[in-house]
């Protein structure tokens, strides 16, 4: 287990992550076609997608509870195509930087989590 300072600041690190990830689907959803309602449609329907998945299955209080892999696979997606959007603005550098800091803070997360779990006698590590 991290120590508490360290989990605190990963933990708020982990929202502004999220919340960034939203942002840049919006930001790439505004910006990839020369089409107004195009724009309009992929600028709020992108992050509101990510959202309702986030939301379903990889939040602390998602509606379907999902093993950990499950939990994990839909993080990666959604980080993957914020990553992936961001790329696609020509923004490569600050694409493989949050690529790098998701992955990072999603993979301590687990760890913490996991131990967490295991010091206090439960068998489901789901974060």
């Amino acid at each position: 287990m991290i120590p508490k300072p360290l989990h605190a600041l990963n933990e708020g690190l982990a929202f502004l992550v999220e919340l960034f990830a939203f942002g840049a689907l919006c930001w790439w959803g505004f910006h990839v076609t020369h089409d107004f309602a195009g724009n309009l449609l992929l600028g709020l329907g992108s992050p509101v997608a990510a959202m309702v998945v986030w939301g379903m299955f990889a939040a602390p209080k998602a509606r379907f509870v999902i093993s950990l892999v499950g939990v994990l696979l839909v993080k990666a997606a959604v980080f993957a195509s914020c990553a992936a959007a961001l790329y696609g603005l020509g923004d490569h550098a600050f694409a493989e930087g949050f690529a790098i800091a998701a992955a990072a803070n999603t993979a301590l997360a687990t760890f913490d989590r996991d131990a967490l779990f295991r010091q206090v006698g439960h068998s489901d590590s789901r974060s």
